[in-house]
């Protein structure tokens, strides 16, 4: 076994073992540190028994049996997921997954939160496990929208109570935001929006209130949108798209932090800029002075 140490591999920026395996997309930094716990991972022939480990690039990592390739850079991936699949890499009961689907030229990746086995529409894809996990957080606020089909008859008042959340079977659920786009026989058509997105969230929601789900369609993901892409197709993201999407994280993925002054929150790039104003323009001023 090989034990934490302050130990460099020689690199010139030897980089924490878990970050390294993350950026590969094979999980988030917690998940690797659990891997490693488990015995599952080998740095240069050596089984790990802690993530306090520092690597660099000439190192050879091993998970589960497969050497991992040096990080690519950030992608994300657009995928319409058909109902049927299931959004995991190992499944106990052999089911089928939505990876095993994907083209052969794509690299490893991971999902973008999930859409559970009977769930369809838009699932976004990554190489890098950090930035999947930032993205799920609630924190980011990012809105997911979904087509919903209920059985039933709702009116507006069925919803009554949704914006202040709802708690169900002792599970309290964040503001959902429901409109009935259209009845249709015995069912009904909706849009729901919400930004925690737990664990079958919505079919827990309705069947609360008495309506069950035939139906759900995630039809967006933040600024991100399922648009025209056909059922089980995948679309990269264009790099230019990518960044203007990404514009308020930092260059880790991580939305940037803000710092609380006077009671008001600024962004701290912003903070930077108006310093940078502030000193221009007192230059200017002295200048102006001296002639």
């Amino acid at each position: 076994m090989l034990h934490g140490n302050k130990k460099k591999f020689g690199g010139v920026k030897p980089e924490r073992i878990a970050k390294v395996m993350a950026r590969a997309g094979l999980c988030s930094r917690r998940e690797a540190e659990r891997w490693i716990l488990n015995g599952r991972v080998q740095v240069n022939g050596v089984v790990l028994d802690t993530p306090a480990i520092t690597i660099n690039k000439t190192d050879k990592i091993v998970v589960d049996g497969s050497e991992i390739q040096n990080a690519e850079k950030q992608r994300i991936w657009r995928y319409n997921k058909p109902a049927g699949l299931l959004t995991t890499h190992n499944d106990p009961e052999g089911r089928p997954n939505l990876f095993d689907t994907l083209p052969r030229n794509m690299p490893r990746v991971i999902s973008i939160g999930r859409l559970d086995l009977n769930s369809e529409g838009l699932l976004l894809l990554t190489n890098d496990g950090d930035l999947a996990r930032e993205l799920e957080l609630p924190n980011n606020k990012w809105q997911r929208r979904y087509r919903v089909r209920v059985y039933g008859r709702p009116n507006e008042k069925s919803f009554n109570g949704f914006s202040s959340g709802i708690t169900v079977d002792g599970v309290h659920y964040k503001s959902i935001d429901v409109s009935i786009d259209r009845q249709q026989g015995a069912n009904a058509w909706l849009t729901v929006s919400l930004i925690e997105g737990k664990n079958r969230e919505i079919r827990r929601i309705m069947e609360h209130i008495g309506f069950s789900v035939s139906r759900l369609i995630r039809i967006s993901f933040g600024p991100f949108q399922l648009g025209n892409l056909a059922k089980g197709d995948v679309e990269e993201i264009r790099g230019n798209v990518l960044r203007d999407q990404l514009s308020g994280l930092d260059k880790t993925g991580f939305a940037k932090k803000t710092i609380k002054r006077n009671n008001v929150y600024m962004n701290k790039e912003t903070d930077k800029k108006k310093a940078l104003k502030s000193i221009k323009l007192n230059r200017s001023k002295k200048r102006v002075l001296k002639a």
